[in-house]
């Protein structure tokens, strides 16, 4: 591969960048791609040459990369009011605005709103308001938290175990005791023969009540979901699943939350995923598109119930001993303020309930009849395409030919930069501006990627067997 010119920018990197979610080893000796500048759904890299970004960077651009009003809403606030904390009773306009935004947006009755800076700090500060809330009722006990096998929820100490990700866990020592995980809901791989959707869903319903009777009642206190799972592979659960577990939450007192980091503001063709589905969480995170991305921050919203026994609680100790220096930091929360805003004055529902069934249909037009294609799948402007070796079988591909990062890797060379995810799924998620001209080019990127991939994989086989 070649070797970034000397004081380049890609030499400097490789020289003192630690990049997550990266082979640190092998990036020695490669090179990184320099993005410089972004337009609309596009990012240039150092050469000048253009991409559209299929998952909005990481499923959180949702204006695009060149929005000026959130530009001049983050430079006016810096010169108002460049930084001030929550602690100790103190406030300002932006978080106050903020909060009153979401709580009525919010899918089901919610009463106050914590701030955090990521989707994994605010997912811990959620369970860790899961445990606060149940000492504070006295059930000292009830403490066991449930996430999902192939579900995302950050990767800070506690929730890279809540996580269901093998790549998160292993050499990081995670989970830590307590966290459990109950089978994924994901139909194409999990149903069994001749099984319909329903049943399916009425079956994981089944092993995550027979998980809580297990471990105990007493001891289990929250189960976290996505709408519809991100990096876990964009899996879409079947009809009547959200409906069956909240039963089964319902049945033994086990705290729901939405992890709404990805599917919150408009994602899914609702304003929240939440709405899609028919969840009603007993508190709801989201980051990510809260702000477009623009800036960091993300949100626990709290409904009623669990407030009241978190004030109880810290007025008996004498405070909420919990927040971060940049909790509610005032350029974000402006910025965030006009996001919203914006997804009002846009119409972006309407927008991607226009597009999102577009991208679904042409998803499936060009790739469900494809040799390599298992499954194509989502809902709104998410979706996904799976290769699989086996197409009868459901079977996937060797996870050391690494297709799907092969495939990606040949949609930037198409224009396209993709998302690869495990199973050799190409993730997209674009920024919810995009048209449906758009959505043509970029799947004829991708489509034309596909084919060369096809041409490869051809050619090696052969040569095996030659």
């Amino acid at each position: 591969m070649r070797q970034p010119r000397a004081n380049s920018t890609a030499a400097r990197d490789i020289a003192h960048t630690l990049h997550p979610y990266t082979d640190l080893k092998a990036h020695l000796q490669g090179e990184p791609m320099v993005i410089q500048r972004g337009e609309g759904v596009r990012v240039f890299d150092e050469n000048g040459r253009g991409y559209i970004e299929s998952g909005a960077g990481l499923w959180c651009a949702s204006l695009g990369f060149s929005n000026e009003r959130l530009v001049e809403a983050a430079a006016a606030q810096m010169r108002r009011l460049p930084f001030y904390h929550a602690f100790n009773a103190k406030t300002h306009a932006p978080m106050v605005e903020l909060a009153e935004m979401l709580i009525q947006r919010a899918p089901v009755p919610m009463s106050r709103v914590f701030f955090a800076n990521s989707g994994s700090e605010a997912n811990d500060s959620a369970i860790k308001m899961a445990w606060y809330f149940n000492n504070a009722v006295g059930r000292p006990a009830k403490k066991k938290i449930i996430g999902r096998n192939k579900g995302y929820h950050g990767v800070t100490l506690a929730v890279a175990g809540l996580t269901g990700l093998a790549g998160n866990h292993r050499s990081f020592d995670v989970p830590l005791p307590g966290f459990l995980h109950t089978v994924c809901p994901h139909f194409y791989h999990g149903a069994l023969a001749g099984e319909s959707e329903e049943q399916f869903a009425t079956r994981c319903a089944d092993d995550l009540e027979k998980l809580i009777l297990a471990e105990g009642p007493d001891t289990v206190a929250a189960m976290w979901a996505e709408p519809v799972f991100g990096a876990g592979g964009v899996i879409v659960p079947p009809p009547t699943y959200y409906e069956k577990i909240q039963a089964v939450l319902r049945r033994y007192d086990v705290l729901f939350v939405a992890d709404e980091v990805i599917c919150g503001f408009w994602r899914t063709g609702n304003y929240w995923g939440s709405q899609t589905f028919g969840m009603r969480p007993d508190m709801l995170v989201c980051a990510k598109a809260l702000s477009a991305a623009y800036l960091p921050i993300s949100a626990v919203l709290v409904n009623e119930r669990i407030f009241r026994a978190l004030a109880e609680e810290s007025h008996t100790i004498g405070t909420f001993g919990h927040g971060y220096t940049y909790s509610g930091h005032p350029v974000p929360a402006a910025v965030a303020v006009e996001t919203l805003k914006l997804y009002d004055e846009l119409g972006i529902g309407a927008h991607v309930n226009e597009v999102g069934p577009y991208l679904q249909a042409e998803l499936r037009r060009r790739f469900e009849g494809h040799d390599l294609v298992g499954e194509v799948r989502g809902v709104g402007l998410i979706g996904a395409v799976e290769l699989v070796a086996d197409k009868a079988a459901h079977a996937n591909f060797d996870p050391t030919l690494k297709l799907g990062a092969r495939w990606a890797k040949l949609c930037e060379a198409n224009g396209v930069i993709g998302r690869a995810l495990g199973g050799d799924v190409l993730a997209f998620s674009p920024p919810l501006i995009i048209t449906a001209a758009e959505i043509d080019e970029m799947l004829d990127g991708v489509a034309k990627a596909l084919d060369e991939l096809t041409v490869q994989l051809r050619r090696e086989r052969i040569a095996a067997v030659g």
